[in-house]
């Protein structure tokens, strides 16, 4: 197991990240539809930008292993507060699953915030 840890975490980096940086984009594509789903919670469309850059930013330091402790710790705090906004309807088999997925995907960003990004990173060449 130990020669393929570090291939592990880093296919294990880019699945957690990817979602992140592709809806990132869908968002940057679909501006006026993103702006529109802010809309129906109440939250200010100027915040649109912003949260693009971080679904993107983040999310690519995240697959890189550049920072990947503090996007992963934005990512998740990020994460956990979307779930809570959008899928706060429990009663609901349908939001109930996804806000778990949210609360999972979180756990796994904190564990990169825990145990950092794996030897196939950015981060592992700079403590070299």
């Amino acid at each position: 197991m130990d020669k393929i840890n570090p291939y592990l975490v880093l296919a294990g980096r880019i699945m957690l990240a990817l979602m992140f940086v592709l809806t990132g984009f869908h968002f940057l594509q679909n501006y006026q539809w993103a702006l529109g789903i802010l809309a129906t919670k109440g939250i200010p469309g100027l915040l649109l930008a912003p949260t693009i850059a971080l679904l993107i930013g983040a999310g690519a330091c995240v697959i890189i292993g550049w920072q990947t402790r503090v996007a992963a710790l934005a990512l998740a705090a990020f994460t956990l507060l979307a779930g809570s906004i959008y899928h706060n309807q429990i009663g609901d088999p349908n939001d109930f699953n996804h806000l778990m997925k949210n609360i999972s995907m979180a756990g796994g960003l904190l564990c990169l915030v825990r145990f950092g990004a794996g030897e196939f990173s950015l981060d592992n060449r700079r403590r070299r």
